[in-house]
């Protein structure tokens, strides 16, 4: 496209990171839904072509880790969530579980992101892949989530 500046080093790094977030939370609902394991997930999206292409784009050392610790935190990110439901944690739509499982991830294990970023970018997503009122429920639940894990601050 003539004309167009390319991006900034922050706006590669952004961008990157955007895209691995949506790819973390793809890949933690194909676990939700399929019960495969972290490697599988992992290859798939390198192997298949429309995620290759994206898995390409993305912060794939980021996107690494907020798959792994989503799907392989377990216990410790249920307990960050569940006390903030009205239900279940297995009875939220697995989209928003998704959502919120790789939003938690990103809360506990990259506090270089400020806590607000990572709960826009949440619930953009809700917004793009959620049902209707879902970014409204993504943000109150993150909301508490994220005042429990950075109370200082955030």
């Amino acid at each position: 496209m003539a004309g167009r500046k390319p991006l900034t080093e922050s706006q590669q790094l952004i961008a990157g990171r955007r895209v691995a977030r949506r790819l973390a939370m793809q890949g933690v609902y194909q676990w939700l839904i399929t019960g495969n394991s972290f490697r599988d997930i992992y290859l798939y999206f390198q192997e298949e072509t429309e995620l290759a292409a994206d898995f390409r784009k993305s912060d794939s050392a980021f996107f690494h880790k907020l798959l792994k610790a989503s799907i392989e935190g377990g216990e410790e990110l249920e307990n960050r969530i569940s006390p903030h439901l009205d239900r279940k944690l297995a009875q939220v739509d697995p989209i928003e579980h998704a959502l919120l499982r790789v939003a938690t991830c990103e809360l506990l294990y990259h506090p270089e992101t400020p806590y607000k970023v990572v709960v826009n970018e949440y619930i953009n997503m809700a917004k793009k892949f959620g049902a209707e009122q879902a970014h409204k429920f993504i943000n109150g639940v993150l909301d508490k989530v994220a005042a429990e894990i950075r109370p200082h601050g955030r």
